[in-house]
């Protein structure tokens, strides 16, 4: 890949898809390709096939989709299989058609089994059964990880590389405390309970159960390692991860300490915790040479001030 290659990224206003745009212009690569909603529906095949043809591009990373956190995926399950389904299937059999060099598609580590080795390598996929609280999304993941190798199969060729990030943060989350992630939106909750100076804040779950944070420039210097680098003796899925999880507890606790909540935290077993970890053995990737940089307090610390300052562009008081 050079400067000069025609790279699409679907989802560029997302959390990923924003921070691997950012990433390849400040390496300088000059033909960037995105597409908004209103300009093209990934979920019509018809009109994916024609925007392939029209633009053309060499390398592809798929990194649009439906996301959101327990409570929207209980919600709206069918929702979130049709669209991240629809989507895979269009994109990848465009990207084929079209012969794009590499793709890179963005998995999720709600694909491994609850009861799960950890830290979690990608041989336990399919090894058991996923967290119920998110299967809907986790087993459309699966389809289109599978959906990759299936056509690296099929064609002799390793383009299509399936990536298993986990819990990513980073300016452009969603930090809707309903539809979020849980570190996105504790730092919304945080925040409104500063200003409101509220005395509690509830919480869901024992605040017990472990996950791994990934910034989500680490996540775009590791696609742009993968879409330079030479792939072709790597074996596919790829976990993405820092090797270092934290417990809820401590995740709430240090995001009350970046916002400045002094209130008392108090949790709600009666609600469901989730998963009880999800560390991910990263060891394929290290071994091809990404290594993550950004610590994770200082991450937290920029997502905050990114919160704060969306807030101000927005017009909507923080």
């Amino acid at each position: 890949m050079d400067k000069s290659s025609r790279i699409y990224v679907a989802g560029h206003t997302g959390l990923i898809g924003s921070a691997v745009k950012r990433a390849l212009e400040r390496g300088g690569f000059a033909d960037v390709i995105t597409s908004s909603h209103r300009d093209l529906e990934l979920t019509d095949a018809l009109a994916v096939e024609r925007f392939f043809d029209s633009v053309k591009p060499e390398y592809v990373v798929l990194a649009a989709g439906r996301v959101g956190g327990i409570v929207e995926n209980q919600t709206y399950p069918a929702d979130f299989m049709n669209t991240n389904l629809a989507i895979q299937l269009n994109v990848l059999r465009a990207a084929h058609r079209a012969g794009v060099r590499k793709l890179i598609l963005f998995a999720s580590s709600c694909m491994y089994p609850r009861d799960c080795p950890q830290p979690m390598p990608e041989t336990a996929l399919f090894s058991g059964y996923p967290e119920p609280t998110s299967l809907a999304y986790a087993v459309s993941k699966l389809a289109g990880m599978q959906m990759c190798l299936a056509y690296n199969q099929q064609y002799g060729e390793k383009r299509f590389i399936p990536v298993i990030p986990n819990s990513a943060f980073g300016p452009n989350d969603n930090f809707d405390p309903k539809s979020g992630h849980v570190l996105s939106a504790l730092i919304r909750r945080f925040h409104e309970a500063k200003e409101t100076e509220a005395p509690s804040i509830s919480l869901w779950g024992s605040g017990n159960p472990r996950r791994e944070f990934i910034h989500a420039d680490d996540i775009a210097d590791a696609c742009l390692a993968l879409l330079e680098g030479d792939t072709s003796q790597l074996q596919f899925p790829l976990n993405l991860g820092t090797g270092k999880d934290f417990s809820i507890r401590e995740l709430a606790e240090t995001i009350a300490n970046v916002v400045g909540y002094a209130g008392k935290l108090e949790w709600d077993t009666s609600k469901p915790d989730g998963a009880p970890r999800k560390l991910l053995d990263s060891s394929r990737l290290l071994a091809f040479g990404w290594r993550p940089t950004v610590d994770f307090t200082a991450g937290l610390k920029t997502t905050y001030q990114w919160y704060l300052d969306s807030m101000v562009t927005q017009g909507v008081q923080p």
